[in-house]
């Protein structure tokens, strides 16, 4: 069955535009206490990022929750994945978060976690949906949930990061700026990185609800590298809005990105032996990232792009290591989601270990040049079908001989085609890409 509201990442939208509505929102948190609690007595946890319609929501899902029996502890503030950590460590049969990530503050979203820090079930997820059809009931009121706050939430997450370098680890002589993008890692990163022993320069941790991922965070690299050079650090940290991506800075003020530093920690983990296995990525990934890998002889997969879909491969092959270059970077060694804090600390670790600096560390990945053209079509069927499209395609990926690629895909919003070329040699690449480009522009006439 396909599903109503549910994306790839929870439900996101236009605060005030359906279904992100103070109504649905109540909506929701009856039918998620109505789901959960089939599962017995029912707790869920419920945080949020830092934009100020997050309010607004908490309220509103705090009254479905409890209307349908469901007790709710209230975490406030806190990065994503410290929600999927404190469900599990308080055994909670689920974890809610208000957010839209790196979107806008006009945005908002509800991600869930399950009792065990993952994405909920397809099956749990198309049963909330069959209740949010159906008449809103309330149990009867010696049943109706109750409402807590968790007010040491924070100093249990920032303990859990620290945790995932080996104890008595110091970064002491380490000078790093972070950019908390004025979202949901403002008050825990720099604790974490302080308490390790790092000099820390803090941006843009100032949140009044409006600010957050305005022209900072991940997003917005411009001010982490301005400071980085204006700070003489050592390198600067990015993170989003709820604090499930990172991208760094070196000291040179280069902009390191996902798939360096998916790179990196997994060259660490390989030469440790603790690797297990391989590691995923997505459609997106550079070509240069799965050549890196492969000289190590480490096993490199592919998978759609969206970090449910590399968790899902991650757990198939029993993988450790996955990722996007967007700055999702998943460690099931250490946690069950993406989490930038603690994949960040992965980095310092596999600096310290290598005695190298940022600059240095990512020299071993060479990138290769990434041509990407879209190409508008007029609806009808697609021009990915058409035999000489196929063929051109066949044929430019077998001139490269394995060491290049092509990636030819429909976006999921607008009538285009992306054409994407890339391999060791840019002006061959720019070339093919044109080429692929106008056969596609053709066909769709």
């Amino acid at each position: 069955m396909s599903k109503k509201y549910f994306g790839t990442d929870g439900i996101r939208g236009r605060v005030g535009e359906y279904p992100i509505t103070p109504d649905f929102m109540l909506k929701l948190g009856w039918a998620a206490g109505m789901a959960f609690r089939k599962m017995g007595a029912c707790k869920v946890l419920v945080g949020k990022d830092t934009r100020i319609s997050g309010y607004m929501f908490e309220s509103a899902l705090e009254a479905g929750l409890t209307s349908a029996g469901a007790d709710v502890m209230l975490l406030g503030p806190m990065p994503t994945p410290a929600i999927a950590y404190l469900s599990r460590t308080f055994q909670a049969e689920a974890g809610i978060v208000i957010s839209a990530s790196h979107n806008p503050h006009d945005d908002n979203g509800i991600k869930f976690f399950s009792g065990k820090g993952t994405k909920l079930p397809d099956e749990l997820e198309l049963m909330i949906e069959e209740l949010l059809d159906t008449p809103m009931t309330v149990v009867e009121s010696s049943k109706i949930g109750k409402v807590s706050r968790i007010n040491d939430a924070s100093g249990r997450y920032i303990e859990f990061c620290k945790s995932s370098v080996p104890t008595g680890t110091s970064f002491s002589g380490l000078k790093i700026v972070i950019d908390c993008a004025h979202g949901a890692t403002y008050k825990v990163a720099p604790s974490v990185f302080r308490e390790l022993g790092a000099e820390v320069v803090v941006l843009s941790a100032q949140p009044n609800g409006l600010n957050i991922n305005d022209n900072c965070g991940s997003t917005h690299m411009g001010q982490l590298q301005a400071a980085v050079l204006s700070e003489h650090a050592d390198l600067g940290i990015a993170f989003d809005g709820d604090g499930d991506r990172v991208l760094m800075v070196d000291h040179t003020g280069a902009i390191v990105d996902g798939d360096e530093l998916l790179y990196i920690i997994a060259r660490d983990l390989h030469d440790r032996d603790k690797l297990q296995g391989g590691v995923v990525g997505t459609l997106m990934s550079n070509l240069g990232l799965e050549l890196a890998l492969a000289d190590l002889g480490i096993p490199f997969v592919r998978a759609n792009v969206g970090d449910r879909y590399v968790i899902a491969e991650l757990l198939e092959r029993n993988w450790l290591v996955g990722g996007e270059n967007s700055g999702h970077v998943v460690c099931f060694n250490h946690t069950t989601t993406g989490d930038a804090i603690i994949a960040a600390l992965q980095v310092l670790m596999a600096l310290k270990t290598r005695n190298e600096g940022l600059a240095q560390t990512r020299q071993a990945l060479r990138k290769c040049p990434q041509v990407l053209i879209n190409v508008r079509f007029g609806g009808g069927d697609s021009p990915l079908e058409h035999p000489a499209v196929k063929e051109a395609s066949a044929r430019v990926t077998q001139a490269m001989a394995g060491r290049g690629r092509v990636l030819l895909r429909k976006s999921g919003t607008e009538p285009l085609v992306r054409v994407m070329v890339e391999g060791e040699d840019e002006t061959q690449v720019r070339g093919y890409a044109e080429e692929l480009a106008k056969l596609v522009t053709e066909v769709s006439a």
